[in-house]
């Protein structure tokens, strides 16, 4: 049987061929004694049975982050944890590494006919498709926040009897999230504002794909290189830039990187809550080169531009970075654009009456820039409240994602 999520991605495996609950590829042999101990029930044992986590391999194109490293996935292993790997072609970490840690691999997009015990474990949103899920399933969905078409991504776990554990929504006791990608949000977009500051300088055309790197070291150097050539060829001035949400996580690692690029703090402009408690929208965001958001929006509050706001020969703002992302939102602070851009088409321009040519960077996965080093620090992050799994029904991280699942499921 092909899944339709499979022949939206064009993977026909002939799962026909093999007679088992998991049909995943001719391996499934090998995991049959696994799949039997973690379907099992023993009546006498008072410990929760082993949690099977089935990380599937992410099919949004260019996302090469990971919600398990051969690190974390070995730990869990090593804690009791039945861990079960796909392959990828576009992880940023191979599939020998996980072998290497003693982890069984399985058929890349299988995960559909995993047995119905097993969490599904992942980073972005699924393919969109309509077959109903089946599964608990440990992943950014982003249909919380009345997103276009949460209704039809919940109601696939509704119909199909799954769960959605929202990473997005899983808090700590003092409402923090325990795993994010934020401070690597945050650092890429600013490395892709700065690399499109100085490219406008010297075209009219977009920002050009940006490709991931290796390590935060190789960004910062092409940053650098871009910001200090186009400085030193055309006379510019080091841009200005301003950082709404500066104290966060994401806005944290936007300084990070203005900072090792080489932009002195005195043209970071670093603004949170009690900057804009007056509400906008701001003339100071208008008469920065760069702007970027990286706010967690929760509620409806005053836009912080509008294309009335830009429309005004003597602006200086040329890039807004949007990394906060809430594109589809419909209390988007940024009301100046409809689009999420891509890394292939980094940005999207702003079609305004005068001023300098702007454009907008609103890419909902930046850290997969640096796909290594964020995905080994969110995993590491969320550890503690993976190995909690067992006793999901009482550990109060899972209870509480359950929970506001139910909430939102009772909105359809």
């Amino acid at each position: 049987m092909i899944s339709s999520c499979e022949k939206k991605l064009g993977k026909h495996h002939d799962y026909s061929l093999y007679k088992t609950p998991y049909s995943c590829s001719p391996l499934h042999l090998f995991y049959l004694p696994l799949i039997a101990a973690s379907t099992s029930h023993n009546r006498n044992r008072k410990m929760p049975s082993p949690v099977t986590l089935h990380l599937r391999a992410e099919s949004k194109p260019m996302e090469h982050r990971s919600a398990l490293t051969p690190t974390t996935a070995k730990q869990l292993a090593d804690a009791g944890f039945n861990v079960i790997v796909e392959r990828s072609t576009q992880r940023v970490f191979k599939d020998s590494e996980f072998e290497e840690a003693g982890l069984p691999l399985v058929d890349e997009f299988c995960w559909p006919q995993a047995p119905k015990d097993q969490l599904i474990i992942g980073l972005k949103e699924l393919p969109e498709d309509d077959f109903p899920l089946v599964h608990e399933h440990i992943q950014f969905a982003h249909c919380y926040k009345d997103q276009a078409g949460w209704k039809d991504v919940l109601s696939r776990y509704h119909n199909g009897g799954g769960t959605l554990y929202d990473i997005e929504f899983l808090q700590d006791e003092n409402g923090r999230r325990v795993a994010a990608f934020g401070f690597y949000a945050g650092f890429a977009g600013a490395a892709i504002g700065l690399l499109d500051w100085a490219w406008q300088l010297e075209h009219t055309e977009p920002l050009p794909a940006v490709e991931w790197y290796d390590n935060e070291g190789a960004l910062i150097a092409d940053v650098k290189k871009a910001v200090e050539g186009v400085v030193e060829r055309t006379g510019a001035k080091l841009p200005t830039s301003l950082v709404i949400g500066a104290l966060g996580r994401c806005g944290s690692g936007a300084i990070d990187l203005l900072t090792k690029a080489g932009i002195p703090s005195e043209n970071i402009t670093k603004w949170d809550m009690a900057e804009t408690a007056k509400g906008g929208p701001f003339p100071e965001i208008v008469a920065s080169d760069i702007f970027i958001n990286c706010i967690y929006l929760s509620k409806e509050i005053p836009p912080f531009v509008t294309k009335e706001t830009l429309n005004t020969p003597d602006r200086k703002l040329s890039v807004i970075i949007d990394v906060s992302a809430d594109t589809t939102n419909p209390f988007n602070p940024i009301p100046v654009y409809t689009v999420a851009t891509t890394f292939d088409k980094p940005t999207v321009p702003v079609e305004l009456a005068t001023g300098p040519q702007l454009s907008v960077c609103s890419i909902d996965h930046l850290p997969s820039l640096l796909p290594r080093e964020s995905s080994e620090t969110f995993s590491a992050s969320l550890m503690p409240s993976l190995l909690e799994l067992p006793d999901r029904e009482n550990a109060r991280v899972w209870k509480e994602a359950k929970a506001l699942y139910d909430h939102h499921v009772s909105r359809l």
